[in-house]
């Protein structure tokens, strides 16, 4: 999480009570002017989120929006409304949005099928893009995406935005910087929630667009045991399937194909074991990441119940026995941070994009972190398939 973000007071500042102090006096209550201006390609449920996002960041004004459904359009400029007083852009193509020279940097949040295609004619405007996750719903793609990222002139950031969730923000500091549990040997990670939810075109529910579940929706978990191992991955093994989800939902004469269960076991260079569990008929959500070590053993945990529309919780333990002190934390970030979108890490991950808009180093998700996320995943998708372990060199070998 970068440093140079300055907090504001923001509950006080929108006080009816506090609405006396004028601009000239205002410090704690100041909104800083936006510096920069972007534009939103794909105006779904997360490309909304981002012009949310963004707008109550503050660093950076959206200035306009494309998707080829005009519906998405209309709610997003209703939803935008409520926000913001500014006036949107709205562009009849996507080749009119990336000629528009008013842009400062682009996010493309289209359907993960779209990624590559989008990014080969946005990537043409020489400015920075943010990518949503999965950066690709292939390896191939994704390792051409990489080759572009590569000889690009400006930079581009990939929305693996669950390392900024509270409870792993705090892990990877006890586990990588304090180096709390000594030497990790074994990393155990499990998502339990609800179906997907509804997409225009419905092209989550077929792998054909999606990629497959342990790509679409796992690729953020992979990407965090990754960087928790600090190591590649060698091998996959995986078995899931569906058992429940969507199996009598169809389209265009198509039945749902993906994954509503699996149970994933990754094994690095460096000797790090892992292994991820994906439940996705559960009434409620709940994540949780255990990593043990030489020394100790951590528990990050994330619990929303939706049903009861009670507000998340993040928790995080640290258990040492005799090798030091033990403690369990309860991990939160601001209400309005954490209601702007996936319990706040969407608001971190826009401090890092313009951080380096700024010109600054940061910590984010590059496009070859996207990649092994993306590798992990398709490995596990392939494993599924076959019922066999997959070699990740055997499966580089095909894209090279």
């Amino acid at each position: 999480m970068s440093k140079s973000y300055k907090p504001r007071l923001r509950h006080f500042e929108r006080k009816g009570s506090q609405q006396h102090v004028a601009e000239v006096d205002q410090y704690l209550y100041n909104q800083v002017s936006p510096t920069h201006r972007f534009a939103i390609i794909g105006v779904g449920t997360i490309g909304k989120e981002h012009m949310r996002v963004a707008t109550l960041l503050g660093r950076a004004r959206i200035h306009g929006i494309y998707d080829p459904e005009k519906r998405s359009l209309d709610v997003a400029e209703v939803e935008f409304a409520k926000i913001s007083s500014d006036a949107l852009v709205r562009y009849p193509d996507l080749d009119a949005a990336c000629a528009d020279t008013d842009v400062d940097a682009y996010f493309i949040c289209t359907p993960n099928y779209t990624h590559y295609e989008v990014l080969c004619t946005v990537i043409k405007t020489g400015k920075p893009i943010f990518v949503e996750k999965p950066m690709a719903t292939t390896v191939a793609d994704a390792a051409k995406m990489v080759e572009m990222v590569n000889s690009y002139s400006s930079f581009i950031q990939i929305g693996l935005q669950y390392r900024y969730k509270r409870q792993y923000v705090e892990a990877f500091h006890e586990a990588l910087e304090r180096r709390s549990l000594g030497e990790i040997k074994t990393i155990s990670m499990s998502e339990h929630r609800p179906p997907f939810l509804d997409k225009v075109g419905q092209w989550n529910k077929f792998k054909e667009f999606s990629g497959g579940t342990l790509v679409e929706k796992s690729c953020h978990y992979f990407d965090l045991i990754n960087l928790m191992a600090e190591s590649e991955p060698v091998r996959v093994f995986a078995s899931g399937g569906q058992a429940i989800t969507f199996t009598d939902f169809e389209k265009d004469g198509k039945a749902s194909d993906v994954e509503d269960h699996a149970f994933a076991i990754v094994e690095y260079k460096n000797g790090v074991k892992a292994n991820f569990t994906l439940n996705m008929f559960c009434p409620e959500f709940e994540e949780e990441m255990i990593v043990v070590g030489d020394k100790g053993r951590l528990i990050a945990r994330e619990k929303f119940y939706y049903h009861q529309q009670k507000p998340s919780t993040g928790t995080i333990d640290i258990e040492l026995g005799e090798e030091g002190p033990s403690k369990s934390s309860v991990v939160t970030y601001p209400k309005l941070i954490e209601e702007s979108g996936h319990h706040g890490s969407t608001f971190y991950e826009h401090i890092a994009f313009m951080d380096q808009l700024d010109g600054k180093e940061v910590r984010c998700a590059t496009a070859e972190q996207g990649l092994w996320a993306v590798i992990v995943a398709a490995a596990s998708q392939r494993s599924i398939k076959t019922g066999q372990p997959v070699m990740i060199k055997d499966l580089l070998s095909e894209t090279s």
